[in-house]
């Protein structure tokens, strides 16, 4: 089965358009092509029961980011501030950039 290309790198900021956090605007902290999913900041957030360590003396539960999958966020387009879809494009002097579909604003700086 051959995967997609993931156009949502480290950094972007991002939109979830489903589910329980549907609407929530956050930056990517981690991208994981192979698995097809994201960590996007102070979203999805799950309660992780821990045991008392050196790092975390106390122990108990602790909330942190889950791995969402790509399809449910989309960039932000940095002209309008709306989701978009991503395009790819290739420069005059050869550059392969990403783009937003809404403006063709160019995403990679």
């Amino acid at each position: 089965m051959a995967q997609a290309k993931m156009r949502i790198k480290k950094g972007d900021l991002v939109v979830v358009i489903s589910g329980k956090d549907k609407g929530k605007k956050g930056r990517v902290l981690a991208a994981y092509p192979k698995k097809q999913r994201v960590l996007v900041e102070g979203i999805n957030m799950v309660k992780r029961h821990t045991k008392p360590n050196p790092a975390n003396p106390q122990g108990g539960i602790l909330s942190k980011e889950a791995p969402l999958h790509v399809s449910n966020v989309m960039i932000v387009d940095p002209k309008t501030g709306e989701p978009t879809r991503v395009g790819m494009k290739i420069l005059n002097d050869g550059k392969k950039v990403r783009y937003a579909k809404k403006s063709g604003e160019i995403l990679d700086k």
